[in-house]
């Protein structure tokens, strides 16, 4: 007790500043104290077991990457003569390449092999070799012995009298006498049609995904909208939103505007839809042709 006392004493016999830096230096080892027994070292070895591990594969990584940047993109079967600008470039063709199909093109001419493609188009040797594979022409080109009419088709092409059809009449082996109309976008044509009931122009052909501008020239050879007898029309000024949304031109948001504009300014007129917030202007003779007002 008395050893106690004299250790207290000798304490306080120091100064302020040698008080302040013997208690720094308990806290010091008190903290010292405690990362050692609550750090987890076994989590740093763990990580460094991980980060010697992620450099062990960084050369496989690196291989990934590399794969990454050379990857082309799947190719699917394609019909040649219907190649665009932006198709003929992801295909690797020039410039030049792609004005000499389209200007043979213009001439209502078509390729029927990959070796009328290359002398068209002078395309080289090795890209020939890599596209050619996906080449798809109609199936008379494919088995000319079992479509002779279709082959004879192209040769009389400018000297045959050309009867116009009714495109709202015509069915699906009609539309398919047509080069380059398939059987899908043959389905497209007739399932757009019977979307309205019937077509009431030809520029509804722009609306059938898959047709291309030269196919339109091609369909508008042929057909013609020359009745209308299944036409479903809409009365605007009576319609709720939910069936003007249903209107294959229209969507709910412009629906929408168009019961808002009946309720504000009365029964619309055919020259108050140019008015409507959303209205798509350039559609409007075609649009006026399934309404009622």
């Amino acid at each position: 007790m008395v050893q106690g006392n004299s250790i207290l004493k000798s304490i306080l016999s120091y100064s302020k500043s040698q008080r302040i830096g013997i208690i720094l230096l308990f806290v010091v080892i008190v903290v010292f104290q405690g990362f050692y027994l609550f750090a987890d070292f076994e989590a740093m070895e763990t990580n460094d077991k991980e980060q010697a591990n992620w450099l062990a594969n960084q050369s496989l990584i690196d291989s990934l990457k590399l794969q990454s940047k050379n990857y082309k993109p799947k190719i699917y079967p394609f019909n040649p003569n219907f190649i665009t600008d932006f198709k003929g470039y992801k295909l690797g063709m020039s410039v030049a390449e792609i004005d000499r199909l389209l200007a043979y093109r213009k001439q209502n001419k078509f390729v029927n092999s990959a070796a009328e493609f290359q002398a068209v188009t002078q395309i080289s040797d090795s890209l020939l070799e890599e596209i050619s594979p996906y080449f798809k022409f109609p199936d008379w080109v494919n088995h000319k012995k079992e479509y002779p009419s279709a082959l004879a088709k192209t040769a009389y092409r400018k000297s045959e009298k050309i009867t116009i059809k009714d495109i709202n009449q015509a069915t699906k082996e009609d539309l398919m006498r047509v080069y380059g109309i398939g059987d899908k976008i043959s389905d497209r044509i007739l399932e757009q049609k019977k979307k309205f009931g019937a077509f009431v122009s030809m520029e509804q052909m722009n609306d059938v995904w898959g047709l291309s501008p030269e196919l339109i020239k091609e369909l508008n050879q042929y057909f013609a909208v020359q009745s209308t007898p299944n036409i479903k029309k809409i009365n605007i000024n009576q319609a709720s939103v939910k069936d003007l949304a249903q209107f294959p031109f229209f969507k709910y948001p412009l629906a929408k505007e168009i019961v808002i504009y009946r309720s504000m300014n009365g029964d619309i007129k055919i020259e108050d839809l140019s008015k409507i917030k959303g209205f798509p202007v350039d559609k409007i003779k075609i649009i006026a042709l399934y309404l009622e007002f």
